[in-house]
């Protein structure tokens, strides 16, 4: 099977990114923010972050308290997420696309996929899986690109779906997926979640300072979106 080419960008390009992300108006000042609101209280519980990255998030999930099990398939990501190591944290190298086969059912309590999604071809596969670990009542929390966003971008129709392509700053090939919010929602319902919060993001007020034409350009057009899906309180593993 030929290489993903995103997946070798985000390797090629890993310790950029980690030092991009880290302070950027889209990752720090945006998305971490948002997503954390969207987790809540995270004392004790135990995290999947998955496609963890440099471990930007994963930081932020032990601070609060959570046992984090993260990993992502760039090598290069993981050995910069490792430098973050606790014993509240085990990271491992694993493809987004294949099985959780080390992961119990029922044993995660939140997982987490920030900025994720969009890069996956059968994403109601991965979603499947993801509800097998998740326990019964548990939730998981998606960080993407806004719909609007894509559309603003990519011209065409607002309705239009596919794959686009751009160039990023730090050197990484963008490749995502692109559709409507209506899209977006049928496959998470077709996986068996239930939406229960849908949050559009909006900018810190710090980065008005720190990155101010992209505070302008966020406060009037949204960037990113996120989304609460949570599990039926009992187990229904095995159903169609």
């Amino acid at each position: 099977m030929p290489a993903d080419p995103v997946a070798t960008s985000y390797d090629r390009h890993a310790s950029a990114f980690a030092a991009e992300a880290a302070h950027s108006a889209y990752n720090a000042h945006y998305d971490r923010p948002a997503v954390l609101e969207l987790l809540g209280d995270l004392t004790d519980r135990v995290v999947l972050d998955a496609g963890c990255g440099p471990g930007l998030y994963a930081t932020e999930l032990l601070a609060r308290g959570a046992h984090v099990i993260a990993f992502d398939q760039s090598a290069n990501m993981i050995a910069l997420a490792r430098r973050h190591a606790t014993e509240q944290l085990s990271v491992r190298q694993h493809d987004l696309t294949q099985p959780l086969y080390w992961l119990a059912e029922n044993s995660i309590d939140i997982c987490l996929l920030a900025l994720v999604l969009h890069y996956i071809e059968d994403r109601i596969t991965l979603l499947r899986e993801l509800r097998r670990v998740l326990r019964p009542g548990g939730h998981l929390i998606i960080s993407t690109s806004h719909p609007t966003a894509d559309w603003l971008a990519a011209g065409g129709s607002y309705f239009d779906t596919g794959w686009v392509q751009q160039q990023w700053s730090c050197g990484i090939t963008h490749r995502f997926w692109r559709q409507p919010l209506h899209a977006w929602c049928s496959e998470f319902t077709a996986a068996g979640f239930t939406i229960e919060a849908i949050t559009e993001h909006q900018p810190t007020p710090a980065m008005a300072h720190t990155h101010p034409a992209e505070h302008q350009t966020l406060t009037r057009q949204p960037g990113f979106i996120a989304y609460r899906l949570t599990t039926p309180a009992t187990s229904t593993t095995g159903d169609a």
